[in-house]
């Protein structure tokens, strides 16, 4: 793999984890409990049980937005490594 490639996967993982922390800090919050710890969101709200199951579509939406967050970093982080490949630094 030439050092190009590597920068933009480097960029691409750094962007992913960047953009998933964002997602994650603007997560909705679930009624009266404000927003879902990581361990529910990242297993999305398959470790709830009784009455904290109707916080399950909550935590689904958190981790979408977790995960949506992610993949805008991970494609804004490739992009700016194929703007440096292009500007030859």
């Amino acid at each position: 793999m030439g050092d190009r490639n590597r920068t933009a996967w480097l960029l691409g993982a750094a962007g992913f984890l960047l953009g998933a922390l964002v997602g994650y800090l603007y997560r909705p919050p679930a009624f009266l409990i404000g927003q879902l710890p990581f361990d529910v969101v990242i297993s999305r709200g398959t470790s709830l049980t009784g009455f904290d199951q109707m916080y399950i579509p909550v935590a689904e939406t958190s981790f979408n937005y977790l995960l949506g967050g992610g993949v805008i970093g991970a494609i804004a982080g490739i992009v700016a490594a194929l703007l440096l490949k292009r500007t030859g630094r």
